[in-house]
């Protein structure tokens, strides 16, 4: 009998300043996200806020600025402040993209690696170090992208390949993976089944942008559209149930409407007979 190993449950928000003062006391959002470079060094009401909600609901780190694919050198001193975070607040995981957003200088957007062999080998490389200093195993996140410089690999062989490498976790986005597979022309289905199941430890939904029918942009900026509910309920098929996140990162709309999507995501994980026990891991 496989055990499943996952650091949170259920189904989880991305938290956001502008949400002070809502109640989120219930329970209908089992865990929370929250980037640490937004929160780190935080005082006042907010630092106060925080920290109450973090010594009663599990909350998990999804980076913004580690870079991972830069040819600059890991910022070593983010790193250490993430660490002290990560024990300060019990944070369950941490998880980045799989792109860079720096070049002598944050360049404020996320940047797509090239898929070649020696990106590879770079990054499997810098991710076994951040782990290493963190001393804990952190999961990459698939990532939607617009262009494809010096593309030797398919996106899929690339992400594999990284996984394996570095040997570290997945934090699987089917929205991403629905923009990629229109604005690169590809089966989102056979994308999602030839993903590891063994290295996924979460999973985000998001709304996007449609720029136009071949074209869709990943904003976190609207309501989950039907194509990618569906995909989420294939993913559970396909990998079993797994924690799972909603983005929401601007126009956010009232909490009763949000929390309606995270009871969507709680509705998709109750209609699967959970087959394969899972456990809580501190990973």
């Amino acid at each position: 009998m496989v055990v499943r190993n996952y650091s949170v449950e259920g189904a989880g928000l991305g938290l956001r300043r502008s949400m002070m003062g809502e109640d989120l006391s219930s329970n209908a959002v089992d865990f929370f996200e929250v980037a640490p470079e937004n929160w780190i060094g935080v005082g006042g009401r907010y630092g106060r806020w925080f920290r109450q909600l973090s010594e009663r609901h599990p909350f998990i780190l999804h980076g913004l600025s580690l870079s991972i694919g830069s040819s600059d050198p890991l910022d070593m001193e983010l790193l250490a402040s993430i660490k002290q975070f990560i024990r300060e607040h019990d944070i369950r995981l941490y998880s980045e993209h799989l792109s860079y957003c720096s070049d002598q200088g944050h360049l404020y957007d996320l940047l797509p690696i090239p898929f070649t062999e020696e990106a590879v080998m770079y990054v499997a490389e810098r991710i076994r170090m951040v782990q290493d200093t963190l001393e804990q195993r952190i999961a990459m996140e698939n990532v939607s992208y617009y262009a494809a410089p010096g593309q030797e690999m398919s996106e899929l062989a690339f992400l594999q390949a990284v996984l394996q490498e570095a040997d570290c976790d997945l934090l699987l986005d089917v929205n991403n993976i629905y923009v990629n597979s229109i604005n690169h022309r590809y089966d989102p289905l056979e994308f999602l089944c030839s993903l590891p199941s063994e290295r996924m430890r979460y999973v985000h939904v998001a709304g996007h942008y449609d720029e136009a029918d071949d074209l869709k942009v990943d904003t976190h900026g609207a309501a989950v559209i039907d194509p990618v509910w569906q995909l989420l309920d294939k993913a559970y098929e396909i990998h079993g149930v797994m924690p799972t996140l909603l983005e929401r990162d601007f126009n956010i709309p009232p909490m009763p409407q949000l929390l309606e999507e995270v009871q969507q995501i709680k509705r998709t994980q109750a209609s699967y007979q959970v087959e394969e026990p899972y456990v809580l891991s501190r990973r």
